[in-house]
């Protein structure tokens, strides 16, 4: 009989990925019905918390997944008038985004679902589990 896996690591690595995919799936599909993709929810939250306009880099340097081409994420996020943007006053060839009123009751509006969403995933692991989970998740990615 042999093993599916050489490496207890890899099985590791394998299920990390996996669950991070489910997730993943999981959030989106629940984003869809309010018609927001998981990148532009993440910009929405990363506007929000900035409390000021940011720049492009700004904004992809805190992204969760990086997306090749946030100006054309902007693009359809300003035409449904979540975000606005402008021109730099001191150096015209940066624009910076900031979150409007629309973008805020939106994220008003999601976020009692993607709480809900977050507990049903994580249902029976206490505070101290999901705590430590956080931490070894972290290791992980000091490691790497």
């Amino acid at each position: 009989m042999t093993k599916p896996f050489s490496l207890v690591e890899e099985e590791a690595t394998l299920s990390l990925v996996r669950t991070a995919d489910v997730l993943s799936q999981r959030t989106a599909d629940l984003l869809k019905l309010f018609d927001v993709s998981p990148a532009q929810y993440n910009v929405l939250r990363i506007l929000r918390g900035a409390k000021e306009a940011l720049a492009c880099g700004q904004m992809a340097e805190r992204m969760v997944s990086r997306d090749p081409d946030i100006t054309r994420l902007l693009d359809r996020m300003e035409g449904r008038g979540l975000v606005s943007r402008a021109r730099d006053g001191q150096d015209r060839r940066v624009v910076k985004t900031q979150i409007e009123a629309k973008g805020l009751r939106l994220l008003e509006e999601i976020e009692p679902f993607i709480a809900a969403h977050h507990r049903k995933q994580f249902a029976g692991f206490g505070e101290k589990k999901l705590k430590q989970l956080i931490e070894w998740l972290e290791q992980i990615r000091e490691n790497i």
